[in-house]
């Protein structure tokens, strides 16, 4: 029997994380030290409250059925106080404000709820790999934004083709950005909102990195902007914020038709998170202030070491404001790929390259801040060691 493959499927490139990981177990066979610089999974314990209302919560026959679909209430009542709290603005923990299995499952399932085959959806590259995957699958088309480092790593909007903005249903922005680690201001999302008023376009914020910054820097939300809430919807996660990537536990803001229109892909997709770990989440929302100072001065400690160490090596970088990633030009001669190649081959440093989040990646690779920084000092001794 032939197996054949959906042609969904074929238009799909491999993950790119995935193929970071078939490296990484070529090296690690071949007696390779490697230093894990690809993925942004944070090193850091969860915060030890947050552990322990989970046991707690774990042992409850209660939380052990199925859990409600649109999440707890309760949990749904912490994430609307806490953007109150932090970014001054009101949702309806009712109808504006979604639990999620991580963000990553929205982002990924929102395409379904509002893009039908031919319809466009405006994406940033380089960009978070799953934004034109999730199109992909709902059968839209990939409009691709060229984030450029002369533009800030914003997208310009104005250069975007009439006919095309017509026919866009969603628009992807994200910032603090992974991979380039730029910030956006009030005037850029404020001109966001501008156009997609008028176009009719929803506007799908990721903000998983918000919590993340440095230097007294506070990033804000979409939703700061008048108007954004007839227009968006912002997803966010506890994975950075709280070092809970394994936890899979996020959420979604926003306009109400967005919400539902979200939820009922959700509905039929998933059957909701498991209860405990929504209790959880209820804890760390209700218990820390954001962003959690601890945290970041770690990051920011690292960033200052790798930066320092990457510029006298020279290696052209910018000391990020936010997120735990650092965009590096690769030096002349190497495409992203061959270099991110090189590095773990001749330095045992993972790097993911840039052109692995978009064809406007070209040119850079991708380095977290996720590993200790005794290990950070370790890969620029090796980087100092190796002629590029």
């Amino acid at each position: 029997m032939r197996i054949e493959k959906a042609k969904r499927i074929e238009q799909i490139p491999p993950y790119l994380f995935a193929e970071i990981d078939k490296k990484k177990e070529e090296m690690k066979k071949k007696g390779m030290d490697l230093i894990d610089l690809g993925i942004g999974d944070p090193d850091l314990p969860t915060p030890q409250p947050i552990i322990e209302r989970l046991k707690k919560a774990a042992e409850d026959p209660r939380n052990h059925r199925y859990p409600s679909y649109e999440g707890m209430i309760q949990f749904r009542q912490a994430v609307a106080s806490w953007y109150e709290r932090r970014f001054h603005t009101p949702f309806d923990p009712k109808t504006e404000v979604l639990t999620l299995i991580g963000s990553k499952e929205g982002i990924a399932h929102i395409p379904l709820a509002f893009v039908n085959p031919g319809d466009y959806v405006l994406v940033p590259s380089p960009g978070y790999p799953v934004y034109r995957v999730s199109t992909l699958f709902a059968g839209g088309t990939p409009y691709f934004l060229p984030l450029l480092k002369e533009n800030g790593f914003l997208p310009k909007l104005s250069k975007i083709p009439g006919e095309v903005a017509e026919k866009s249903k969603l628009l992807f922005i994200n910032y603090p950005n992974n991979p380039t680690s730029a910030i956006a201001e009030m005037p850029f999302f404020e001109e966001v909102v501008a156009f997609a008023r008028r176009y009719g376009i929803i506007v799908c914020h990721d903000a998983a990195y918000s919590e993340l910054a440095f230097d007294g820097y506070r990033p804000i939300s979409f939703f700061e902007v008048e108007g954004a809430k007839e227009v968006g919807i912002e997803f966010h996660s506890l994975s950075k914020t709280f070092n809970m990537t394994g936890w899979r536990i996020g959420f979604a803001v926003g306009n109400a038709e967005i919400i539902s229109g979200l939820g009922r892909i959700k509905t039929n997709i998933d059957s909701g998170l498991f209860q405990a770990i929504q209790e959880a989440g209820i804890e760390a929302l209700d218990h820390f202030d954001t962003p959690i100072p601890e945290i970041n001065q770690i990051y920011q400690k690292r960033r200052d070491v790798m930066v320092k160490g990457l510029q006298e090596i020279g290696l052209e970088v910018d000391s990020p404001r936010a997120t735990f990633y650092l965009w590096i030009r690769v030096p002349r001669g190497y495409t992203s790929a061959q270099f991110a190649t090189f590095l773990i081959e001749k330095a045992g440093i993972v790097a993911a390259p840039g052109n692995g989040f978009g064809e406007a990646g070209e040119g850079y690779i991708r380095m977290t801040l996720t590993v200790d920084e005794s290990r950070l000092k370790e890969a620029i001794e090796r980087l100092k060691r190796i002629q590029f």
